[in-house]
């Protein structure tokens, strides 16, 4: 008797874990839906009218190849941050650190920065990996991004490609009667830097009595240790880390050698062009919430330089920042409804 009553309960359970997998995916999907509504609606008609036209001239072959590259660069970028936990004792899964990036991506279009957040409460979950640590790890990523990120900065900007060349000139000299040479503008920079490092170190212990100056003393603290910690790694990590992510930027590179091919416009442009367009677009995804808005134009911009029309460098930039969206929204989706399903399996075992 008391068998079968267990039996029972167990069926029970299974039909109410089948029923609660349902309306998860009932209900995440929706929210899905929601976001591609919600942006659309702060969309101006003349934008979703590009968006429209990018759908109609596009050669969706080259659209698909682009949303493959999105999710192996949202791979890539796992496996690197996987790498950072190896000092603290802990070997995340792949499939649990990729989950957690794409649900992090996924979150980012509601709210600046929740996905970094986000990313470490599902390791929390599916890792038991303290929250602490992960963020920390998650800093650190970010910070070399940053850095990274400025030393390609300055490489464009030393080795900027004809046209683009030729623009960025012809743009600072509408702004300025008398161009400097550039190497005066880098010395004078590795100048002023090397000064306020020295004043830094020799008044830092008179100057922390400041409230403003303990703040910012603070961060920058902050930020050099969390840069050493990457320093932790045995070597064979610290080779890995620096080969995913070159071939992280690579793969960012080669999204908008993707993209070019979908318009019949913009097809002869090569991989200078696309470095070109990561720069301007990188720099779009930081001013604006997902780089909605900001992104596409900033392409549009890029892609200026080259002779390409306003309609279909636009609609190059809404197709390209829409793909990586999209992938966002359905990765992101597909895994939170994972660790959903997974953390409920959890509780009922």
């Amino acid at each position: 008797m008391n068998r079968q009553m267990c039996k029972e309960s167990h069926n029970t359970n299974k039909r109410r874990l089948k029923l609660g997998d349902v309306l998860k995916f009932v209900i995440f999907f929706g929210i899905g839906l929601f976001f591609i509504y919600w942006f659309l609606l702060k969309l101006s008609p003349d934008q979703r009218a590009s968006i429209w036209n990018s759908f109609l001239e596009a050669n969706w072959w080259w659209v698909a190849a682009v949303m493959a590259e999105t999710f192996l660069s949202h791979f890539v970028r796992a496996m690197r941050w996987r790498l950072l936990f190896k000092p603290m004792g802990h070997v995340p899964s792949r499939n649990n650190t990729f989950g957690s990036v794409m649900v992090a991506y996924l979150s980012n279009l509601a709210f600046p920065r929740l996905g970094e957040v986000m990313r470490c409460a599902t390791l929390k979950t599916s890792e038991n990996i303290p929250m602490e640590k992960s963020i920390g790890t998650v800093v650190t990523e970010r910070l070399f991004d940053i850095l990274a990120f400025a030393v390609i900065l300055l490489m464009g900007l030393l080795v900027m490609f004809g046209k683009a060349k030729d623009w960025l000139y012809d743009v600072l000299s509408q702004k300025f009667a008398v161009l400097p040479r550039l190497w005066v503008v880098i010395v004078l920079g590795i100048v002023v830097a090397a000064a306020a490092v020295l004043m830094y170190r020799k008044y830092r212990t008179r100057w922390i009595k400041n409230r403003l100056f303990a703040k910012i003393d603070s961060i920058v603290m902050g930020a050099l240790e969390g840069l050493r910690s990457i320093f932790k790694l045995d070597k064979k990590s610290i080779v890995l880390f620096l080969t995913y992510s070159v071939c992280l930027y690579a793969l960012y590179i080669l999204g908008g050698w993707l993209i070019f091919r979908a318009f019949e416009e913009t097809a002869w442009l090569g991989v200078r062009a696309a470095f070109v367009m990561y720069i301007f677009g990188s720099v779009g995804m930081m001013i604006s919430q997902g780089g909605l808005g900001a992104y596409p134009v900033l392409v549009w911009q890029a892609v200026d330089i080259y002779g390409i029309s306003e309609v279909c460098g636009l609609a190059c930039g809404w197709l390209f920042w829409g793909a990586q969206q999209a992938v966002a929204i359905v990765g992101g989706m597909a895994y939170m409804i994972y660790f959903s399903v997974k953390k409920r399996s959890t509780i009922s075992s």
